[in-house]
């Protein structure tokens, strides 16, 4: 079947919510993806920071052979030993208590917003509220929407769920003065990834964290797409000086199958009982016993130790372009800022026509999520395809 033929049926049958690039991937290995030609190209993308080993990693696939041919699915209502496993080494990693697994980053947010309205509730607070930062991104459903501000303004989706508001990132008394004893929540990604690759500053966490712990709330860090070793630490929050209440982790943990968790810290742990939340799907054999093959790899001090040197080193190649105002994030989740005058979406355009996949996350703004197993000459190649990407926008008329 022809692109062409593929880009009739998705307007007959699928609804318009995605802009797609011109190429129909058909195969994957490691940081090469191919297209339907036969085209190949290099992933800096890793769909979007989900595939965080490469395409069809060996350990992945085995993982999914394996436990295919024994158990896919039985539901909650019964014991299966992957998910056990699962939690038992995602908690023990991270907040050292209890999880509660989902299908996505939106739905372990929810999870989230719903363990602390509960636990708000236990306090005495009738209405709570949940503070959250300007250009964040929490997910696309109505929790999580809310807590997404720029999304949340859209009045297409209103009425919002009440009892949010948002903060700018760099302004420490804002946030302070914005948690009171009325807030249940703070919710807060170390690095802000689809407004553009913001890191949050030292200052605004350690704002949030001392908020909390002084009227009672919870501090929740998003690590949907800066966990599972994105940043250079398996968690980011290891890199700075808090740590959470709850954590919301997805993307990278399935290997590239749906699976997400909201993990607590052992005092926060037991806020949900039997009946208060749930999930069909969430949590099934299969995709918890790839979760523990991702996990095995990417737990691993000198393979992070890498992601961090390996991040440098792009950010150091990627700075010294002509076109690029500055490179911001850490490890190798990196957003490239350009020059006042370059068309980031024409660009990416451009990149993925010279065979480089990345994406534009923000107006003026390339990012790029490579794969943490990324070689250093693929890491090479990646510069000069951008270089060259940059270099034929400006011999265009």
């Amino acid at each position: 079947m022809e692109l062409t033929d593929l880009q009739a049926l998705e307007r007959e049958y699928l609804m318009p919510t995605y802009v797609r690039g011109e190429v129909e991937f058909v195969r994957g290995e490691g940081t090469r993806l191919w297209d339907a030609d036969g085209k190949e190209y290099l992933d800096f993308l890793s769909g979007i920071s989900v595939c965080s080993l490469g395409h069809c990693n060996p350990a992945v696939v085995e993982a999914i052979r394996e436990q295919s041919e024994r158990l896919v699915h039985v539901s909650n209502l019964f014991y299966t030993e992957p998910v056990v496993r699962l939690a038992e080494r995602l908690c023990g990693s991270s907040l050292g208590g209890k999880a509660f697994f989902t299908n996505s980053g939106t739905e372990a947010n929810e999870c989230a917003i719903k363990l602390a309205r509960k636990h708000a509730h236990g306090r005495g607070i009738e209405e709570p509220k949940v503070v959250s930062l300007d250009r964040a991104f929490h997910g696309r459903t109505m929790g999580s929407l809310a807590a997404t501000p720029a999304m949340a303004a859209n009045p297409d989706f209103t009425p919002m769920l009440s009892g949010f508001e948002s903060v700018p990132i760099d302004d420490p008394d804002a946030l302070t003065d914005a948690v009171g004893d009325d807030t249940a929540a703070v919710f807060v990604e170390p690095v802000q990834g689809e407004s553009g690759i913001y890191s949050v500053p030292d200052e605004t966490l350690v704002a949030a964290r001392e908020a909390c712990d002084r009227s009672g709330a919870l501090l929740v860090l998003d690590e949907i797409q800066t966990g599972m070793g994105r940043t250079g630490s398996l968690w980011a929050y290891e890199q700075t000086p808090v740590r959470p209440d709850l954590m919301t982790v997805a993307k990278a943990l399935g290997g590239g199958l749906p699976i997400g968790a909201c993990l607590a810290a052992p005092e926060f742990s037991d806020v949900l009982q039997p009946g208060d939340h749930g999930s069909t799907f969430a949590g099934g054999p299969l995709t918890a016993t790839v979760a523990l093959a991702v996990l095995e790899i990417l737990d691993d001090p000198e393979l992070l130790r890498r992601v961090r040197e390996l991040g440098a080193t792009l950010r150091e190649r990627l700075e010294e372009l002509d076109g690029v105002r500055e490179v911001r994030g850490r490890g190798l989740m990196l957003g490239v800022a350009l020059e006042d005058g370059i068309d980031a979406a024409q660009l990416n355009r451009s990149l993925l026509e010279l065979g480089l996949v990345a994406n534009v996350p923000e107006p003026g703004t390339i990012r790029m999520l490579p794969p943490l197993t990324i070689e250093d000459a693929e890491l090479q190649r990646g510069v000069e395809l951008f270089a060259e990407g940059l270099g034929a926008l400006s011999d265009r008329p």
